[in-house]
C-alpha cells in the first residue's frame, strides 16, 4: 500500500471541469434587522477559497500527485482573484480560459455562530460557446501532448462547460492515449459519457439521470440501477456511492458492496471531490476497481470528520488503508 501512495508523487492528473470560487464571511448575528425581519451579521472574517473542479485538484495535489485544471472563468475580478488563489496553492493556469462577458462563478456563504445564514451565488449555468469549446479542447490537446497525463476527471457541474462535443473528443484522445478517464456526473450530461473507465455518481444523480426510483437498502434495486447505467455507458465500471449505505461497485472483473465505516460526520461538503480524486490516482496507479473503491470509500469518510470543505490528508489515509488490509 505504501509504494502505491509514493506512486500517487509521480503522477499528472488533468481535472476538466467547472471552478468556482468558495467565498466566506464569518460574523455575529446579534440583533434583527428593523428593516426585514433578517438577521443582521456584523461581520469578524473573509476568507476566499478554490471550489468545484478546482478543489478536487486540491485533493489531488494533497495526494501527492501533480494536477493540470482545464476550466473556463470570466474576465473579472472574481477571475483575478481565482487565478490567485491558483498561484497560492502553486497549481498550473496553463489549461484556464478566460472568456469576456462570463462572470466567474462565486458561492458566499455568510456563517454566524457556526450556522450558515444564507449562501449567495453569482453565476452562470448557460453553455459556453462553440468557439469557447475549441479554445479548451485546443489546451487540453496541448497539456496531454506535452504532461504526460496518466488520467483525466471530468468534474461536470453542470455549469457550461462541459458538452457533448467536449466529452467525444476528450474520450476519444485519451482512448488513444491509453489515459484513464473517470466522471463525476451531473444531470444535464448524464448519459454522454460514453466508453469511459469509471462513472462515478451519487444516488441522487443516478434516480435522476436514470429517471427511476432506487432504494439504497435494497440491494437488488441497486444492482439493477447500476447494470442499466453501465449498458448505457459502455462504461468499463460504475461506481455508486450511496451516503451511509458506502459504495457499491460494478465493472467487467464483477461486483461488490463497501459498507461506510462508521465516523463522527461533522460536515459532508467536498466528500465527492475526495473520492473521485482517490478513484483517478489509484486507478491510475495500477490498483483494480474494488481496492480502488475501498480507499476512495475511506478517504470520503475521513474528509467528512472535518469542517468545511478540507483536502484529504495522504499520511491519514494511507495509515487507515493499512488497517484495513492488516484486518483481512
Amino acid at each position: 500500500m505504501k509504494e502505491i501512495f509514493e506512486k500517487f508523487n509521480s503522477l499528472n492528473v488533468m481535472i476538466i471541469g467547472d471552478v468556482m470560487m468558495d467565498s466566506y464571511i464569518w460574523g455575529k448575528a446579534d440583533r434583527i434587522s428593523p428593516e426585514a425581519p433578517v438577521p443582521v451579521v456584523r461581520v469578524t472574517k473573509k476568507e476566499n477559497r478554490l471550489g468545484g473542479a478546482a478543489n478536487v485538484a486540491l485533493n489531488v495535489q494533497s495526494l501527492g500527485a501533480n494536477p493540470f485544471i482545464c476550466a473556463v472563468i470570466g474576465d473579472d475580478p472574481e477571475g483575478n482573484e481565482f487565478l490567485s488563489l491558483l498561484n497560492t496553492q502553486k497549481l498550473s493556469t496553463e489549461g484556464i480560459l478566460r472568456i469576456n462577458a462570463r462572470p466567474t462563478t462565486v458561492k458566499t456563504r455568510i456563517i454566524a455562530h457556526n450556522q450558515q445564514i444564507v449562501r449567495v451565488d453569482a453565476e452562470t449555468e448557460a453553455n459556453i460557446s462553440e468557439e469557447s469549446t475549441r479554445s479548451i479542447i485546443k489546451k487540453i490537446n496541448t497539456l496531454i501532448d506535452s504532461q504526460n497525463i496518466s488520467a483525466i476527471i471530468f468534474e461536470d457541474y453542470d455549469k457550461g462547460l462541459i458538452n457533448k462535443n467536449l466529452i467525444n473528443n476528450v474520450v476519444e484522445l485519451a482512448e488513444k492515449k491509453n489515459i484513464i478517464t473517470v466522471v463525476d456526473p451531473k444531470k444535464r450530461n448524464f448519459l454522454d459519457y460514453k466508453g469511459v473507465n469509471l462513472f462515478k455518481p451519487n444516488l441522487k444523480e443516478l434516480k435522476e439521470g436514470l429517471k427511476i426510483e432506487v432504494d439504497p437498502a435494497k440491494s437488488g434495486e441497486v444492482e439493477d440501477a447500476v447494470n442499466k447505467l453501465r449498458t448505457q455507458l459502455g462504461a468499463n465500471a460504475v461506481m455508486l456511492t450511496l451516503s451511509e449505505h458506502g459504495v457499491f461497485i460494478s465493472s467487467d472483473e464483477g461486483k461488490k458492496h463497501f459498507p461506510a465505516h462508521k465516523r463522527d460526520i461533522a460536515d459532508v461538503s467536498g466528500a465527492g471531490d475526495t473520492v473521485i480524486a482517490t478513484t483517478a490516482l489509484c486507478l491510475a496507479a495500477g490498483l483494480d476497481v474494488f481496492k480502488t473503491a475501498e480507499i476512495a470509500n475511506l478517504a470520503g469518510g475521513l474528509v467528512c470528520e472535518h469542517v468545511g470543505v478540507v483536502p484529504i490528508d495522504k499520511s491519514r489515509l494511507l495509515e487507515e488503508s493499512e488497517k484495513l488490509e492488516s484486518y483481512k
